[in-house]
Formats: C-alpha cells, sequence, structure tokens
C-alpha cells in the first residue's frame, strides 16, 4: 500500500447528505503535493486485516493500494474478495502480476483510479495509508457507507472521529518518521441514531450522537433516566445510572429493543440531525 499514491486533492468537494455532526467538522484541505509511493510491511498488512476481522464473507477496497500487497493478502490468507485503487500504472500491472502469481485473479481487482471517484459502497472492510489531509477529505464518504463497515488507517486517524481501537506495531525497517512504530487504527461506521425516537405507551428516547459516542435521555410519565453508550454498526448499547443496560438495533428508522417480545421503537418525523449542542430534535411523538 502507498502513502498517499502521489494524490493532489481537487476542489471543491462533494459531501453528501450527512448528519451535521459529522459533514459540519469537516474542513475544506489545502492541496497535497506528491509524495513518494511507501510500502507497507508484511506484518503490518496481516495485522491490519486481522485488527478489521476480515473474513471469507468480505470485500477489501484499500485506497492507494500500491503492489497489491493488501488485496492479495486478504484474498490469499483470508479468503476475501477485494479492489485496489492505484493512480500509478505501473503499479497496478505490477499488482495484477502479483496476484496472478498468487493465484487470487478470481478473487482482485486493480484499477488505475482516483480515490476520491471510487465507489466505496460495496466495501464491508476499507483499507488506507493515506495522508491526514486526504483522511478527512474522504471521512464524509466512510460515515456515508453502511452502517458496520470497518476502515482501518495506517497511522493516520480521521480528526476528531476517534478510532474504536488502536495498535501500535514495532517495525524496525520503518524509512519514514523518527519512530520505528505503525499505529493501526479501526472505526466501525455508526448508524445515525441522533434524534427522537417514540416507544410503547408514550415513552420517548431523545438521542444526541457524535459520531459512535451518544448520550440518551428516555422519558415516560414524568420519569427521565440518562444513559451515555455507543453506536457499534446497527447496534446501539447504553448505560445508565446503576448498571441498567439498554440496547436495540437500527434499521433506519426503527429501533428494536433487544429480548423476545421486547418493542420496537420509531424515530419520531422527519427527526433533527443537529450536532451537539445546536438543540433537540424538532419532530413530536404522536
Amino acid at each position: 500500500m502507498s502513502l498517499c499514491q502521489r494524490w493532489r486533492l481537487r476542489a471543491p468537494f462533494l459531501f453528501l447528505a450527512l448528519p451535521l455532526w459529522a459533514a459540519a467538522q469537516v474542513p475544506v484541505p489545502a492541496p497535497v503535493e506528491e509524495v513518494p509511493f511507501i510500502t507497507t510491511p508484511d506484518h503490518v498488512t496481516v495485522a491490519m486485516l486481522e485488527l478489521a476481522g476480515v473474513g471469507a464473507q468480505d470485500h477489501v477496497i484499500d485506497l492507494g493500494s500500491g503492489d497489491g500487497r493488501i488485496v492479495i493478502t486478504a484474498a490469499r490468507r483470508f479468503g476475501a474478495t477485494g479492489l485496489g485503487v492505484e493512480i500509478v500504472p505501473d503499479l497496478v500491472a505490477q499488482s495484477r502480476d502479483n496476484a496472478r502469481r498468487a493465484g487470487v485473479t478470481a478473487r482482485t481487482r486493480f484499477e488505475v483510479q482516483d480515490l476520491f471517484t471510487t465507489d466505496l459502497t460495496p466495501a464491508s472492510v476499507v483499507t488506507m495509508y493515506l495522508l491526514p489531509e486526504v483522511n478527512l477529505a474522504l471521512r464524509p464518504r466512510l460515515l456515508a457507507l453502511q452502517p458496520g463497515t470497518r476502515i482501518v488507517s495506517h497511522d493516520w486517524d480521521l480528526g476528531d472521529w476517534r478510532p474504536d481501537r488502536t495498535l501500535t506495531l514495532a517495525v524496525p525497517e520503518k524509512a519514514v518518521g523518527r519512530e520505528k512504530l505503525s499505529r493501526l487504527h479501526l472505526w466501525t461506521v455508526p448508524a445515525v441514531v441522533q434524534g427522537l425516537w417514540c416507544g410503547p405507551g408514550g415513552a420517548k428516547l431523545q438521542v444526541q450522537q457524535q459520531y459512535q459516542v451518544v448520550s440518551a435521555v428516555q422519558t415516560q410519565g414524568g420519569l427521565a433516566r440518562s444513559y451515555s453508550g455507543r453506536v457499534h454498526g446497527r447496534t446501539l448499547e447504553l448505560l445508565g445510572e446503576a448498571g441498567r443496560r439498554w440496547q436495540a438495533t437500527v434499521a433506519d428508522d426503527t429501533l428494536q429493543e433487544a429480548g423476545a417480545g421486547a418493542p420496537a421503537w420509531r424515530r419520531a418525523g422527519a427527526s433533527s440531525l443537529a450536532g451537539p449542542g445546536e438543540g433537540a430534535a424538532t419532530a413530536a411523538c404522536s
């Protein structure tokens, strides 16, 4: 995988329809100059795929695929399918040859393509070794992917979208930076749960969301309970006072509470997607 793939950022960027807590915080990056091609060591490649929990059911898209090692390893070692996107034609040709030698041409594809025009929607896993400015420019598109999509970045993070997990590896042969270390960051795309949800018997759940981190207040009959928690893909997990736990599965405008015979909650109208501190949902439960 290459470091930034010698890409240059171009403006303007198309920001997809995202909640304001996601889109409003994305700075417009300055142009990025060309940077050299730097490969990812083999043990880091394997660790990235293991961190994402890649398996035979996954489709991996590697942004800045270099010589193809991420996609080839995903196919050969983990049984996944994959697409490598690289802007340098010679590296794409090398990747295709490497895939042929590894016997994984049926499960891999490599294209000379700009990562900003690549369709990411087929991916269940996205891997990248890019520069911070490029990561931030990609962030709205990553947040717009299906909830549960995993993202792994080598070294660089996604700004104030904090990773779910970070793994540090020793890399004695690392050619860039003073530290001979690689930091691998993992995110799972969260479902959008911010807003007002209506439950049985007039119950209401008001949720505030900052990426995967949430806070919520549940009210019913004059009684209010406060919760904090997280969204992991399509699973909302809340923890309240005295260890009270609340879990539900998110399916578009429905929250299916966990447990046999548990009720479903519905999103109130076109609920507000204002960011934290920008006010509560304006829709009401009928």
